[in-house]
């Protein structure tokens, strides 16, 4: 028998919501959730694909050998050794739970927001939709789909668009009224007269931390969109660091344990460096293929939790299936043993 059953997209900041359909026990596709305030009933190509990972989950049948095995690689070494990463695919209650492991053990902790931070006051998405004129920082419409519909919205509420984007073949080019290749320092400095009360800045990258403090000074609203979930909820719990000190945290750890994230692909580092390297992620990715061991832990959709999304609203989820694996918190938990 089919049933539907509602959570959220891990794909990114934004916070859709996605039906998941499942025959029995198994996730047989996704269906957008039509009421969801976020995205009304629209999905992308990568909140569809989002149950991708669960399909490919790690078998846990050696759970128990891998949290022994890691159990000993780290009493065995010296807590200055070790490194703790964390990551915006966590949600709230892993960070807090892989905060309190790596404090209480005196390991360090790293975290990257992809030198973007946190920002206490922002703008809503329907900010975005009604905005007299949209600063667009990042092919948004086509990185992150559901909020580019809002700023089409606004486009069509006669607002001007400015668009800045590394690629010149951007998808949000396509509705700007101006578009440039420059720095984000040179395009906020070209527009600094257009830029007023009436204006939001959404933006998925900058090219150096002054350019936050250049944004933040701005007489507007703001948006940063996070690539991953719960980067704002985990900013809200852990100071990331730049990719420069996170390089720095590498090149001083032996043991390097990392939690639901992959910096293999996200860092330009030779890890080979690194002496031991544990992963606990779901399924497979750049770092389990080079990790000495890999912990199988659950995915979002065999657990409750909760992620916060880039207006900073605390959204919470339900498991949509049952299983006997371990989620994070509970592997935490049996590390600490």
């Amino acid at each position: 028998m089919f049933e539907i059953k509602h959570t959220l997209c891990p794909s990114c900041s934004v916070g859709c919501g996605i039906n998941v359909i499942l025959d029995g026990e198994e996730i047989v596709g996704t269906f957008p959730y039509k009421r969801h305030p976020v995205n009304a009933g629209k999905n992308c190509l990568n909140g569809r694909n989002s149950i991708d990972c669960f399909k490919n989950k790690f078998e846990s049948d050696d759970v128990a050998k891998a949290i022994a095995d890691a159990s000993n690689e780290i009493k065995s070494a010296n807590a200055s050794d070790v490194t703790v990463i964390c990551s915006g695919n966590d949600s709230v209650e892993e960070i807090e739970a892989i905060k309190d492991f790596a404090e209480s053990n005196g390991f360090d902790i790293g975290f990257y927001a992809n030198n973007l931070k946190n920002f206490d006051d922002v703008a809503s998405y329907d900010d975005v939709a009604h905005a007299g004129k949209v600063f667009v920082i990042g092919d948004l419409l086509y990185e992150n789909p559901l909020i580019g519909r809002r700023i089409v919205h606004a486009k069509q509420n006669d607002a001007k668009i400015y668009a800045l984007s590394k690629n010149e073949k951007a998808v949000t080019f396509n509705i700007a009224d101006e578009i440039s290749n420059s720095s984000v320092q040179e395009f906020l400095d070209g527009f600094k007269g257009e830029i007023d009360d009436s204006s939001v800045v959404v933006f998925n990258y900058v090219d150096e931390a002054d350019d936050l403090d250049k944004i933040e000074s701005l007489n507007c609203k703001i948006l940063p969109v996070f690539s991953k979930p719960n980067t704002k909820g985990a900013l809200n719990i852990i100071d990331s660091k730049s990719a420069d000190e996170m390089v720095e945290l590498f090149d001083n750890t032996k043991l390097l344990l990392v939690f639901n994230d992959d910096v293999v692909d996200e860092f330009d580092y030779d890890f080979t460096k690194v002496s031991k390297i544990i992963s606990f992620a779901c399924c497979e990715n750049d770092t389990t293929k080079i990790a000495d061991i890999v912990v199988p832990v659950k995915s979002w959709l065999e657990q409750d939790g909760s992620f916060v999304n880039a207006m900073g609203d605390v959204q919470n989820f339900n498991s949509v299936v049952e299983s006997d694996g371990l989620g994070i918190v509970e592997v935490i938990g049996e590390l600490n043993k």
